[in-house]
């Protein structure tokens, strides 16, 4: 058993295992050192993964207010989305048709998922991107990480490193939808040749393309770091508050060419309202000239609620009383309620790097405990005569152990050929408040081991050119309402990921190609399906058979001295290779109809995504970016019905740059960006509810509700994207 006391037997024992050959500049070794907890999970440019890097010039090119996952969105296989339609407040995005609870996310090693519904909200992060030193995207299985497995991607955040010159560099963008950030960036630079002290403050604001989806976001980055001569002791603080009006119902289909800014909320408050303050600790050693240890130890906060009113609910189902009022009993009454969420995720995480003859091993691993309480408050009903009313109507808490180790091996076969291995135990327990198999509530715990294998080599042909391949193994645990929605007899099981990778490189003068063949084949992969579990909720349900594979074509050729062109593309196709059974609600009869579905497409998963950047430069000052995003149709469901498509859309922006020389600051830049320059009209993200009735009609008496020409009727809900609109961002720096 994996457990707390084998973890810390193994961290003790690291350091005497003894690592690579560090530079001996003392700046070049208090960088290393910095990032060695990242090089720990990263691959390198010899390791046989599928990975694109993201410097920090690239993100600062737009990063003119919207959230990360637009700021990512040029690279392979992604799509973005954005609940407000303009980039600011809710935004996520897929990577090879994984959503976000599939994707591994790291900040500095540090796991950032959730670990009970295991999504990342970049709404509780405002204005990170401005402290991110570099990203690297991992597509398919990657290399062994911290937290959940990498089901499909990962995303390694490694925040700013060291800066030897003290600055100050303010950011300010104003643009369409009232958008407004401003940000201030300090940093002391190297004090005495020891010391260290970096922030940001930062405040965006924005009205939404959606009616009334406003975000007031604020957020703070502070990191303070002692550098010794072979060591490197660093803490972080980083912080947001985020308050948003709530846009999460979406626009009706019969809306979009008519009213495609609608909001279906009218409520004054609407809102999500949420604070999170993650705090990180690294310290990174030279032990000796051949060995590198790094340890760090985190702790996140977060708290807040989401306010609704609720129209013609009833008291009993909230644990209130009947009304009385003279001889009438009040059963059911308008009211509004918070739902909070407040938890806490802390442990550590640990690695060592070492080279013995022709290979580089790596060990390292994690141990966390998180500790989550939802409950729910009614704060106001109509008839109550108490101003002051606060009714708590549910509370619920559970915890998650999570422990994972793993040991890489990068191995120098010959000149040409390196052979890797990556293998990775991790052990989960989580202990939540459920219904056991009479459907009653208990506490219930759940225990789950995985092993998760890679094995690959990486040649290189000659100067140019190189070829890798890979195999990777990836379990993951469902999320957290799959198990509290569900007794143990209903209880969906783990999904496994067998990942193969193939790809080829060349690096020219002129041109840089890649092209990279991939297969990712699911068991019991976990979708939805319509199905209703034993207490009467929808959950995901395992199907035996799907898979996902196509090919990512990337490059970037120089036309000439100043006109460059990155581009890359992902062919792909997503299926359902086992029969697909989806069930329908039967509204006349109140049972389920069975539909029987083959060889459906995977929800949410374009078979074509091309992106494309012409930059050209304009005599040294001016630069000018014409940006294209294409994305095939995508089917909001799994059964392929042409009642429930996503349109292919084509987004094409345009960015302007201009730097003048100043003698007053270090830095100037104006940036113009206009997004979506030719006016498309595009939906790049919806939900659904399918449901039959031969009886009635209620498409006329709710808007969400839409004819099926298959038979029944579609509730649906579309996110509808900007049109035109603009940002315009002055960089001043000292």
């Amino acid at each position: 058993m994996f457990n707390k006391k084998n973890c810390m037997a193994v961290l003790l024992a690291l350091p005497f295992i003894g690592f690579a050959q560090q530079p001996s500049d003392s700046i070049s070794l208090r960088k290393v050192l910095g990032e060695v907890n990242v090089n720990a999970l990263r691959a390198n440019e010899k390791t046989p993964m599928t990975f694109t890097n993201i410097s920090k010039s690239e993100i600062e090119k737009g990063n003119l207010g919207q959230d990360l996952p637009y700021l990512i969105s040029l690279t392979s296989s992604v799509v973005t989305t954005s609940d407000a339609g303009a980039g600011i407040g809710y935004t996520g995005f897929r990577i090879r048709g994984a959503d976000p609870t599939r994707i591994n996310i790291t900040v500095n090693g540090i796991p950032l998922n959730d670990s009970e519904s295991q999504g990342v909200w970049w709404v509780n992060m405002p204005d990170f991107s401005s402290s991110i030193e570099n990203i690297q995207i991992q597509r398919g299985v990657g290399t062994s990480t911290n937290g959940g497995s990498d089901f499909g991607a990962s995303v390694n955040l490694k925040t700013d490193g060291l800066n030897k010159e003290a600055y100050a560099i303010t950011n300010n963008s104003i643009g369409s939808f009232a958008t407004l950030k401003n940000n201030i960036e300090f940093g002391t630079g190297l004090l005495n040749d020891k010391f260290a002290f970096d922030g940001r403050l930062s405040k965006i604001s924005s009205d939404g393309y959606i009616d009334r989806a406003t975000s007031d976001l604020k957020s703070l980055y502070l990191q303070g770091a002692y550098f010794g001569d072979k060591s490197v002791l660093k803490g972080i603080v980083f912080s947001g508050h985020e308050r948003t009006y709530q846009a999460w119902n979406g626009v009706p289909l019969n809306y979009l060419d008519t009213n495609r800014t609608f909001n279906s909320y009218t409520y004054e408050n609407e809102v999500d309202d949420y604070s999170q303050t993650h705090y990180q600790l690294h310290y990174s050693q030279q032990l000796s000239n051949v060995t590198n240890f790094n340890i760090a130890g985190h702790f996140t906060h977060g708290e807040g609620y989401y306010e609704q009113e609720k129209l013609n609910q009833s008291l009993n189902s909230y644990g209130l009383q009947n009304i009385i009022i003279g001889n009438d009993t009040i059963t059911a009454t308008n009211l509004v309620r918070r739902k909070w969420l407040s938890n806490d995720f802390g442990g550590f995480t640990y690695s060592l790097s070492q080279k013995i003859g022709n290979i580089d091993l790596t060990f390292g691993g994690a141990s966390s405990r998180y500790s989550g309480e939802h409950y729910g408050n009614v704060i106001w009903i109509e008839y109550a005569s108490n101003a002051d009313f606060n009714h708590q109507y549910y509370r619920n808490k559970a915890e998650k152990f999570d422990h994972n180790f793993y040991a890489k091996a990068n191995y120098k076969y010959s000149d040409a050929t390196n052979i890797y291995v990556d293998l990775q135990r991790r052990r989960i327990d989580y202990i939540f408040e459920g219904l056991d198999s009479e459907g009653n509530s208990a506490e219930q715990e759940v225990n789950l081991a995985f092993f998760n294998p890679k094995f690959g080599f990486y040649h290189t042909l000659n100067d140019n050119q190189s070829l890798y391949a890979s195999f990777g193994v990836a379990n993951k645990e469902p999320n957290r309402s799959d198990y509290t929605e569900s007794t143990p007899e209903s209880r969906p099981t783990h999904e496994t990921l067998y990942d193969t990778e193939i790809g080829y490189k060349q690096i020219g003068n002129k041109m840089i190609f890649g092209a990279n063949l991939y297969f990712m084949n699911y068991k019991n992969q976990l979708i939805m399906t319509g199905k209703l579990n034993d207490v009467g909720e929808r959950t995901h349900v395992n199907v035996a058979e799907s898979f996902r594979k196509g090919i990512e074509i990337e490059g970037m050729y120089k036309l000439t001295k100043k006109l460059n062109w990155a581009a890359n593309m992902t062919l792909s196709e997503n299926k359902i290779a086992s029969a697909f059974i989806e069930h329908v609600d039967n509204w006349d009869t109140g049972g389920v109809n069975e539909l029987s579905h083959e060889n459906t497409d995977l929800a949410f998963s374009p078979n074509v995504i091309w992106a494309s950047q012409l930059n050209y430069k304009l005599g040294d000052n001016i630069s000018i970016d014409f940006i294209s995003k294409y994305i095939g149709k995508q089917f909001i469901d799994n059964t392929s019905s042409e009642n429930r498509l996503l349109n292919d859309y084509l987004v094409n922006n345009l960015r302007l740059s201009y730097w003048w020389d100043s003698k007053i600051f270090n830095t100037a830049k104006l940036t113009l960006q206009i997004n979506n320059l030719l006016n498309n009209e595009y939906v790049n993200n919806a939900w659904i509810y399918r449901f039959i009735s031969d009886i009635w009609d209620p498409s006329g008496s709710d808007h969400y509700v839409n004819s099926d020409s298959e038979r029944g009727y579609n509730m649906a809900g579309y996110y509808p994207q900007a049109t035109r609109n603009y940002l315009l961002g002055l960089t001043l720096g000292f």
